[in-house]
């Protein structure tokens, strides 16, 4: 004799798709526990006393540094400029970081778990690839997150000596966030498809060494060799110079930084500026942390939905 479920039965074990999309986002099984075992330990919080010391340190010493530069120099530098460049070098320090800190947690999420023998008895859970992925990306990104919070004090300081606005915090906090977003994301790619850990740490690091400090280096050796300059181009190729350049320099977090910064000072150009070319005509362009904030998130996403095919690759 069979008993046929009621409607109301059929409800219990099989959620809705709202339930299983808050259940993907906040109950995620992944997140809780990479979060608890995390947070539990004292490693998180040597982690980030560790970087928010290194932050102080070097904070003091830029200060010391344009002080004392201001003493030798007469008093002419202003305390505005003292302001904006305690701003830039926290913000540079802290890039640094991120830029070291955000690979070391996503390196080795998966391939720490072949190596500690856990990943099968992790996957017997019937967790989807996706889930685990995003469960593992998500815990990882909430403490960079964390950090980049943490740090926010610090460049408030600025605003005693003033020469900084709100607007270039808000600003430097979404390129910093968005190059965290991709470090990571980069971290656990690697890390889905490779066996061992070293592997994928080498490999997250090599390819944020050359996005940090790569791209600045190969741009530059092209422009000296083929003598690029606005000078040396007709009107028509000006545009395109322009908008290549620009392409360039949103690929790379510290040349965004600095570019955008440099356009909020001398422009007020928050969103938009306007730049002559050399027939007098003026174009306007976007500042390069719009292009730079959104290329970067396509790219996490990229690598995201390439992370979850090796996992399901792997699987097969």
């Amino acid at each position: 004799m069979t008993v046929s479920a009621t409607s109301d039965d059929q409800g219990k074990r099989e959620p809705t798709n709202q339930r299983k999309l808050f259940w993907w986002l906040a109950d995620n099984p992944v997140v809780l526990k990479e979060l608890r075992g995390r947070m539990r330990g004292a490693r998180a919080f040597i982690i980030l006393s560790v970087y928010l010391l290194l932050l102080s340190a070097f904070s003091s010493l830029i200060y010391v540094a344009v002080s004392e530069a201001s003493i030798n120099s007469g008093g002419q530098v202003t305390v505005g400029e003292i302001g904006r460049t305690l701003f830039g070098g926290v913000v540079a320090v802290e890039m640094l970081l991120v830029a070291f800190i955000a690979p070391a947690f996503t390196s080795g999420a998966i391939s720490s778990e072949r190596e500690h023998q856990t990943y099968d008895l992790l996957r017997t859970t019937l967790l989807p690839p996706l889930s685990f992925v995003f469960g593992k990306l998500s815990a990882a990104m909430a403490f960079v997150f964390l950090l980049l919070l943490a740090a926010v004090p610090l460049q408030s300081i600025a605003f005693f000596f003033g020469g900084v606005a709100e607007t270039e915090v808000l600003i430097s906090f979404v390129i910093l966030t968005a190059t965290a977003l991709l470090f990571t994301a980069i971290g656990i790619f690697f890390s889905a498809g490779a066996k061992r850990t070293l592997t994928a740490s080498v490999l997250t690091y090599a390819t944020a060494m050359f996005i940090m400090f790569g791209l600045p280096i190969v741009w530059g050796a092209v422009m000296l060799v083929l003598d690029f300059s606005m000078d040396n181009v007709d009107t028509s190729a000006q545009m395109g110079l322009l908008y290549f350049t620009g392409l360039i320099i949103s690929t790379n977090p510290p040349a965004t930084a600095f570019t955008a910064q440099y356009l909020l000072l001398n422009q007020r150009a928050i969103g938009t500026f306007d730049y002559t070319l050399s027939n007098g005509d003026v174009v306007t362009l976007i500042s390069p942390w719009i292009p730079f904030t959104i290329l970067y998130v396509i790219l996490t996403v990229v690598f995201f939905v390439l992370s979850v095919r090796r996992i399901r690759h792997v699987e097969e």
